[in-house]
């Protein structure tokens, strides 16, 4: 059994707003919670996310500050022969 006058009190309808709106209410031991993002409006979940890096960000540095030689030929793979 838990102690008496050791634990906090607990709120099991306990309501998350996110812009003054109620989202969800959940068990806490805050009456309110007030948060920014939430699944409902995150871009990971609602299929918004963008990506934004299409190249390596080493590529676009050494790019931007002259030190990839563009014109070389890339590097080919070399085969082991058996």
């Amino acid at each position: 059994m838990a102690k008496a006058d050791i634990h906090p009190t607990w709120y099991p309808e306990a309501k998350v707003y996110c812009n003054g709106e109620v989202v969800m209410t959940v068990g806490s031991t805050q009456p309110e919670l007030r948060v920014d993002v939430w699944s409902g409006n995150h871009p990971f979940y609602t299929g918004t996310q963008k990506i934004i890096d299409t190249e390596g960000r080493v590529d676009r540095f050494l790019k931007k500050y002259g030190m990839l030689d563009t014109t070389a030929p890339a590097p080919e793979a070399t085969e082991e022969k058996k």
